[in-house]
């Protein structure tokens, strides 16, 4: 039963991680085309911008998506179009005025965010896509409540590809300057929230449960620091990288924390369906023991993902095709951090397994205590880290603040829904991960960087974690399951 799950798991995971990664990987072709075209000091002023509006986002959202799929999940209180109808008519109202506050005030929230004066007008199409992105939200998760995966999966890629289209029709044809990118973005926003219309009008009712909207404000209130703090840990960098450096710094280090885009796939395909998973299986006898085996699975294929990716990403990015590389010559001199990247994601994914029991539980009050502390943590390293390491210090930074998020959660998740993890083989994995990152970072810094050296690394992990991570008699259990299972359904 306890495989039967994973199963369930690995398929709801693959359906989601097919669209996720084709998803993102056509969203990923827009850096290499805006490296190659825009210099950086002007990319840095659309990533500085994206940076302010990911924390708008949580505020526009105020944690209303966790409590939607907490109680939607179980229906506690009211029917579906109740749980429904209550967050997103909350949402709608919420995110109007917000957009209306920063319409009014764009100027002085220009000023005062460092962007300069001839982009001002930027924060007006930032606000529109402020607001259609989170009335989609609520509609969103009910469709990966509902498991339509593949309807879910194909808005998502519809949304994108209007914005990518957009993105080279508006630049390489009109000749349009980086206002393209944000125009690109409201667009495909505003296209994808019709999509979701039949959804929405589906559940829609006009009317505000007042007794499930107060149980939703308590579980998910918190959630907002903690959002708040948690997306501090991912974009703070870039404020205080353009404080402390140039807007020309924060491009060149966010063009190359981008290609770390692959493992972050990995982890997002992951969470889309871990989600759901845990909270329909958190009653069944042997959920602990399946938990802890999905960590170990997880910690496990990420590593290899990781170590691949950190040797040989770089040769891949500085590839020419036409006059072209997957990101431009400018911002070849902060391709060392992507390793550090790749492993902050790989951390950040264990944090998400790790949230399954605060969810089960009940426990959000300890939500803001931990992302405070990564948060903090973020601010602290990013500040001490980068007037000596430049980029470096903002990727040590991140990875820091990954691990007290992490490290966090775990406390927590331990003494409310104690889950017997196979610590034993995790530390093994990353003891492989240390010793691998010691070897590839030896070779760069002597310039001995050569392909075969590289393959040997990769060769002699793999082989470490076959010897002394991998559980040979379960690896045999489950090919005994998968060919019951395939003689059954035939």
């Amino acid at each position: 039963m306890m495989y039967d799950k994973l199963k369930e798991l690995t398929k709801d995971t693959a359906v989601y991680g097919i669209s996720t990664i084709v998803g993102r990987f056509l969203n990923f072709i827009l850096v290499p085309f805006y490296t190659n075209v825009f210099h950086p000091s002007d990319y840095g002023i659309i990533q500085l911008i994206y940076a302010y509006v990911a924390i708008l986002n949580i505020v526009f959202i105020y944690g209303m998506d966790s409590a939607y799929l907490k109680f939607a999940a179980f229906k506690d209180i009211g029917d579906d179009k109740d749980n429904f109808s209550t967050p997103y008519i909350s949402v709608f109202l919420t995110s109007l005025l917000l957009s209306l506050l920063i319409i009014l005030n764009q100027s002085s929230i220009a000023s005062s965010l460092g962007v300069p004066e001839k982009y001002h007008y930027l924060i007006l199409l930032a606000s529109g896509m402020l607001f259609f992105d989170s009335n989609a939200v609520i509609p969103f998760l009910k469709l990966r409540i509902d498991r339509h995966a593949k309807k879910f999966s194909l808005f998502k890629i519809i949304q994108i590809s209007v914005n990518i289209f957009l993105n080279f029709y508006l630049v390489l044809f009109l000749g349009w300057g980086i206002e393209a990118i944000l125009v690109s973005n409201v667009v495909a926003s505003g296209v994808s929230l019709l999509l979701l219309l039949p959804t929405i009008l589906k559940y829609f009712r006009l009317k505000l449960n007042t007794s499930l909207f107060n149980r939703l404000i308590k579980f998910g209130l918190p959630y907002l620091p903690a959002g708040l703090a948690v997306m501090f840990v991912q974009v703070i960098d870039v404020p205080i990288l353009e404080k402390l450096t140039d807007l020309e710094t924060v491009g060149i280090y966010k063009a190359n924390y981008k290609l770390g885009i692959f493992m972050m796939l990995f982890v997002s395909m992951f969470q889309y369906a871990w989600q759901p998973f845990f909270l329909h299986n958190a009653k069944e006898e042997n959920a602990k023991e399946m938990f802890s085996k999905v960590l170990t699975y997880f910690t496990l294929t990420g590593s290899v993902i990781l170590i691949t990716l950190s040797l040989f990403i770089p040769d891949i990015a500085m590839i020419r095709v036409g006059g072209y590389s997957l990101i431009g010559s400018l911002y070849w001199d902060g391709m060392h951090i992507v390793p550090i990247i790749l492993l902050a994601y790989l951390i950040n994914g264990i944090h998400v397994i790790f949230t399954a029991g605060i969810y089960i539980e009940e426990k959000s009050l300890y939500v803001p205590l931990i992302a405070g502390a990564g948060a903090v943590t973020s601010v602290i390293t990013n500040i001490l880290l980068i007037p000596i390491l430049n980029i470096t210090g903002a990727a040590l930074a991140t990875l820091a603040s990954y691990l007290i998020l992490t490290f966090g959660y775990y406390l927590v998740t331990q003494k409310f829904f104690k889950i017997n993890y196979e610590l034993n083989r995790i530390a093994k994995i990353f003891a492989g991960i240390i010793i691998s990152a010691v070897c590839y970072y030896i070779l760069l810094f002597t310039g001995n960087v050569m392909l075969i050296y590289k393959i040997l690394i990769l060769a002699a992990f793999i082989s470490y974690l076959y010897f002394v991570a991998v559980d040979k008699k379960e690896i045999q259990s489950i090919r005994k399951r998968m060919l019951e299972s395939k003689k059954i359904n035939l």
